[in-house]
């Protein structure tokens, strides 16, 4: 099984730039072994049950806890059983019918 999750969290009272704690939380991810994409508006990590990808938003929202009063997150999901490896399939299915992308 394959489970794509798409997430932002963030400290919503800490300014206009919050790239310190979202690095942080990145830290957290890149530490755990999941496969990973960060993009400007949030990162998706791909893991093999959905119990997995939610212990990461779980481990995400410790690591912003002590900075924070309240903290703000976004969530999408994609779970399709028998695949694996989405994070770069799906890029590869697109290229395949429309050429090189930027990603």
């Amino acid at each position: 099984m394959s489970v794509l999750l798409e997430f932002a969290m963030f400290p919503t009272d800490k300014g206009d730039s919050v790239s310190q704690y979202v690095g942080e939380v990145i830290q957290m991810i890149k530490e755990s072994g999941v496969s990973y994409k960060l993009t400007a508006m949030g990162t998706i990590i791909e893991t093999e049950t959905i119990d997995e990808a939610l212990a990461i938003v779980n481990k995400s929202y410790k690591v912003l806890e002590p900075y924070s009063n309240r903290v703000y997150s976004s969530i999408n999901l994609d779970i399709r059983k028998g695949k694996s490896n989405r994070l770069e399939e799906k890029i590869k299915s697109i290229e395949s019918k429309i050429g090189k992308v930027e990603h």
